[in-house]
């Protein structure tokens, strides 16, 4: 079943959204107790998953953390909380992603929720509160959806930059009205198309664009694809903008002022201090990162919290910031993480 609107967002098991945050619930108790004990299974799937990520990425040459983003869904749609059929569809025939592996490293989630209806704060949709490092993939989907709900009824174009196995153009109005153009390097798009075809997903019709960010001019190869710089348009650049060096993502973001007026953007950044950050976990991140060959590169300076870094970003490159959402490193809010940013041409 494909989507034909934007769906209401909503939340299932309101009481247990609603739970006291200083006192957990006896749901979320239990819930927690059983994913402790099934800890053992899940630590091997991820072993598993892990591996075949690895070794998958080194003989198709298409990305790998493309899977960060449509695990979190492909979790939020098993869960109830926010339909993605097409998504779902994909998870199950993605070579990555081992269904064995897949089994084993979400069977605690899953068993907990089944037995207790409990639903983590991570899987929640919309997403409650201020996010943190860890719920950075979750809390993006929804900022990201409400950011093109908002534009939906007044943009006659998507472009969706660095798609990976975004699924957006499954939830667009069916009426064709809006065009959706998908951006990404030749090897992650055709490893997208196959997968389509092998889960049998078919929808809306997609234009592709083959272009690498760092290398080729995207925008060029928009155009010839049939992109109409004087419509309406809204951009959306999800987890890409930390693999790229910086002239990379100014020229990208002066490329999309040169085109957006009427329409908008929406992208997210990770901070320069995460990128720094010495901590075993960002240490093990890094590590992953490098044996996909998938580093995060640039990083936005947040010291101190606020607007004035991302404004002056987008200032210089011709852009108007709307909307700005901050991740944080830790619950304690010490230090920013990452952002998420809605963004608009100058008139």
């Amino acid at each position: 079943m494909v989507a034909t609107t934007l769906p209401s967002s909503r939340i299932v098991n309101t009481d247990v959204a609603n739970a006291s945050r200083t006192r957990p619930s006896p749901a979320a108790v239990a819930f927690r107790a059983i994913q402790a004990a099934l800890l053992p299974a899940a630590t091997a799937g991820y072993l598993l998953w892990i591996a075949s990520m690895i070794r998958y990425r080194k003989v198709s040459g298409a990305s790998a953390t493309v899977l960060a983003t449509v695990y979190s869904r492909w979790m939020q749609h098993q869960l109830g909380t926010r339909q993605d059929e097409p998504c779902a569809r994909l998870m199950a025939v993605l070579p990555n992603a081992p269904p064995f592996a897949l089994w084993l490293f979400t069977a605690p989630t899953l068993l907990g929720h089944h037995l207790t209806r409990f639903i983590p704060r991570i899987y929640r949709y919309p997403y409650e509160g201020e996010p943190v490092l860890g719920h950075h993939a979750a809390a993006r989907t929804t900022f990201f959806d409400a950011a093109l709900e908002r534009h939906v009824d007044r943009i006659e174009q998507l472009v969706v930059l660095g798609a990976g196995l975004d699924t957006r153009a499954y939830r667009l109005p069916a009426d064709g009205r809006i065009r959706c153009f998908e951006v990404d390097t030749p090897k992650t798009q055709a490893f997208k198309r196959a997968m389509l075809k092998k889960a049998g997903v078919a929808g809306p019709a997609v234009t592709y664009v083959e272009a690498d960010f760092q290398t080729q001019d995207w925008l060029e190869k928009l155009g010839a694809a049939g992109f109409d710089p004087a419509r309406p348009t809204f951009f959306l650049w999800e987890s890409v903008s930390m693999y790229l060096d910086r002239e990379a993502v100014e020229n990208t973001l002066r490329k999309i002022a040169s085109v957006a007026r009427g329409g908008a953007l929406g992208f997210d950044y990770v901070s320069q201090e995460v990128i720094d950050d010495r901590s075993p976990m960002m240490r093990y991140a890094r590590f992953f990162l490098r044996l996909l060959h998938e580093p995060w590169i640039f990083g936005l300076e947040s010291t101190p919290p606020g607007d004035s870094h991302i404004s002056a970003l987008l200032e210089a490159c011709g852009l108007s910031l709307s909307e700005h959402q901050l991740v944080w490193q830790s619950p304690a809010r010490t230090q920013v993480a990452a952002g998420f940013v809605l963004a608009s041409g100058r008139a």
